[in-house]
């Protein structure tokens, strides 16, 4: 069959017609989903959440690095000389005031006891005999029956027979003295170190007596710190150079934490300080003591010590602690100007109150500071402030 060229032309237009009919709604589409795509609305700046500064009253606070120290520790030796015969604690184990550690020979100290007994009853049959026979010759003298010279002579007797009773019952005394030393007791509640001698081991008996064991008081415990002169004239001045009575250093709370621990969990009680600044160091030494009952503070351990420094901030600022980032210039916030711009703001801290953050300088009442989603925000950014209360 022969198609004309005609033909074929018009064959081809009625399909092109064909396909642009079809792509039609194809490209409507696509129109649409660009126009709904446009620059404005791509660059929406996001919703960043912020909040203004808390204002309340805090007092300031010197916060120094110290040390736990035991309030009691003590070696415990053998008073009386003999051979260790019992050991009746585990090392390490934690004891009562009064439980019974050691026990030393005890077989002299009581043959020593009743020899001291035996010496006071003699004393008093004596003194027995004496007291009858000055009644005997008291009667007989008023007889004429007897000289005044046999009455003297039993008035001594007894009186000498008293004192002989006295010094038995000081020997008494002493011997039972000297067995209540063969036990060894705990002089309060603690925790025992690691023995030192063995069973068997003669104790007590060279001038300079071998220690057995070692006992440590941890409930409660003591941090003690130093802190410089001009703290000390700072806190001085803070009081209007008022000097503290015994009973209200007392009352002045101290808190604690240790080196991994955040914030200040454990509080007590300041419970000394030194008439006098060292002159060595030029530092005031400061003692407080707090409960332990967990025995989370051992002696020698480093702690962190925080001190209230008699000074109130009635209108201090306060911002969440996780809204602080930090760079080579110190620490800063992240601020939401009036033209919803991010800044960045150098500031200065003071205390911690919970999860709260004093700031003491670079930031006002009214400042807008991002507590939220800080990963999406830069400084220079423009961003769409959500005013919140929950930092979290």
């Amino acid at each position: 069959m022969v198609i004309a060229m005609k033909d074929i032309f018009r064959l081809s237009t009625r399909h092109a017609l064909g396909v642009a009919a079809a792509l039609a709604p194809l490209a409507a589409a696509l129109a649409t989903t660009a126009k709904a795509q446009t620059p404005a609305q791509a660059q929406t700046p996001p919703a960043i959440p912020v909040m203004t500064p808390q204002m309340q009253a805090v007092s300031d606070t010197l916060e120094v690095i110290g040390n736990a120290a035991a309030v009691n520790q003590v070696k415990l030796v053998a008073r009386v000389p003999g051979y260790l015969e019992k050991i009746e604690f585990e090392d390490g184990a934690i004891v009562k005031k009064g439980d019974l550690l050691f026990v030393i020979q005890q077989d002299q100290y009581k043959a020593q006891l009743q020899q001291a007994q035996a010496q006071l009853e003699a004393a008093t049959v004596a003194r027995d005999h004496a007291r009858l026979e000055v009644g005997r010759y008291t009667a007989l003298l008023k007889q004429h029956a007897t000289s005044q010279v046999e009455v003297d002579h039993w008035v001594f007797e007894q009186q000498t027979a008293e004192a002989n009773i006295k010094a038995a019952q000081a020997q008494v005394a002493i011997a039972r003295l000297n067995l209540s030393y063969t036990e060894v007791r705990a002089p309060f509640d603690g925790q025992m170190g690691r023995h030192l001698i063995d069973v068997g081991n003669m104790v007590g008996a060279s001038p300079q007596t071998a220690v057995l064991a070692e006992i440590t008081q941890l409930d409660p415990i003591y941090v003690v710190a130093n802190i410089s002169s001009q703290q000390a004239l700072q806190i001085r001045a803070n009081l209007d150079q008022r000097r503290l009575t015994l009973a209200e250093l007392h009352q002045i709370p101290v808190e604690a934490a240790l080196s991994d621990e955040t914030g200040f969990p454990h509080r007590g009680k300041l419970e000394y300080v030194a008439p006098a600044i060292d002159a060595a160091t030029g530092t005031l030494f400061l003692r407080g003591i707090l409960p332990n009952p967990t025995r989370t503070f051992l002696p020698g351990l480093f702690v962190k010590i925080r001190l209230p420094m008699g000074k109130i901030q009635k209108s201090a600022l306060l911002v969440p602690q996780m809204a602080l980032q930090e760079d080579q210039g110190g620490r800063y916030l992240l601020v939401v100007n009036d033209r919803n711009v991010v800044e960045k703001r150098y500031v200065q801290l003071g205390q911690t109150v919970g999860s709260l953050q004093t700031i003491n300088s670079g930031l006002s009442r009214e400042d807008r500071v991002v507590v939220g989603e800080l990963w999406r925000v830069s400084p220079g950014m423009t961003v769409t402030p959500k005013l919140t209360t929950d930092a979290n």
